[in-house]
């Protein structure tokens, strides 16, 4: 439709239609108010804020100690709107992993931004136990951290250290220009940052098992996860998670880890195997991966119209 050239002033253009004045007819609710301001929905909120209050407890951390079982779920598509579609699911703890899949800190930054409206708790794992990447991890907002490949207690000393401010660790200053601050926003965040960490480590090898209970002793070390499908290669059973030996020597495991006041935690995608490491012991417990999830419901549905083969992942192997 033209415009028209306004009669009140030159060079300035109206658009044709209903006068201007006939907005003043409708009803107030309908007008743009000029004090409002933008608030979110209460519902866009249902869990934990942003990022926790400096000084709050890591309510995980909380209920590893408890002794309350944390049912969790394995996120490795390294992708936020992934995370978040998992972190509505109802779990009560995510993995967002940085070992075996695609993610960076900036990726893993924008993960912890998804989730962090949700209930589940996000823990990261990164590739390695580097207190360079532990303090990045960190200040972006990471509260609990599990470290994979834990061979020593010294080693777990040291990664203690990497997760605590001094004189308590060696952990680099530098939160006022993070997000775990809220920017600088949080004047005493430094006063309760070593608190509101959780520090999990992996024993994933035969070497490391027999290092268990100096492990587990770490005064500072929440949680002891032991990584099934790297202690079955050690035991020399590649791919055999679910080998009666290696079910064993987790359930003994378990038993040593709770020995010294720890949480013991786990991943199997086997439910049988999930229910009975929960009744044997152990705390906090992934029971799948979005990976396996994705894989196995698009192959099973393609199955069924005959358009390719179903999944080929077996959940009773329990490994990933």
């Amino acid at each position: 439709m033209p415009r028209t050239a306004s009669t009140s002033a030159p060079g300035n253009w109206s658009w044709p239609g209903p006068s201007p004045d006939r907005w003043t007819s409708l009803p107030a609710t309908c007008l743009p108010s000029t004090t409002a301001r933008w608030a979110p929905s209460p519902a866009a909120s249902p869990g934990r804020p942003a990022v926790p209050e400096p000084g709050s407890p890591n309510a995980f951390k909380a209920a590893l100690a408890q002794g309350q079982p944390q049912i969790g779920l394995w996120v490795a598509l390294a992708n936020p709107v992934s995370a978040e579609v998992c972190a509505g699911a109802g779990f009560d703890w995510l993995l967002l992993d940085g070992e075996h899949a695609p993610n960076d800190v900036r990726s893993l930054y924008a993960q912890l931004q998804a989730v962090a409206p949700y209930p589940p708790h996000a823990v990261i794992r990164p590739p390695v136990g580097d207190p360079v990447i532990i303090k990045q991890l960190l200040d972006i907002g990471a509260q609990s951290l599990l470290i994979p490949m834990v061979e020593t207690a010294a080693q777990a000393r040291d990664l203690v250290a990497a997760t605590r401010y001094p004189p308590h660790g060696v952990r680099g200053v530098g939160a006022g220009l993070a997000r775990v601050s809220r920017y600088g926003r949080t004047a005493d965040y430094l006063t309760h940052a070593n608190d509101s960490v959780s520090l999990l480590v992996q024993v994933e090898s035969v070497s490391a098992l027999a290092q268990l209970d100096e492990i587990a002793a770490v005064d500072g070390v929440d949680g002891v996860f032991i990584g099934p499908s790297d202690l079955a290669a050690s035991m020399g059973l590649l791919g055999q998670a679910a080998h009666p030996d290696v079910l064993a020597a987790c359930l003994d495991a378990a038993r040593r880890i709770r020995a010294h006041g720890k949480a013991a935690g786990i991943l199997t995608t086997n439910e049988a195997h999930a229910r009975q490491f929960l009744d044997g012991g152990y705390t906090f417990v992934a029971v799948g991966t979005d990976v396996g999830l994705l894989m196995n419901a698009t192959g099973n549905l393609a199955a069924r119209f005959g358009a390719g083969e179903s999944a080929p992942n077996d959940p009773k192997t329990g490994g990933y």
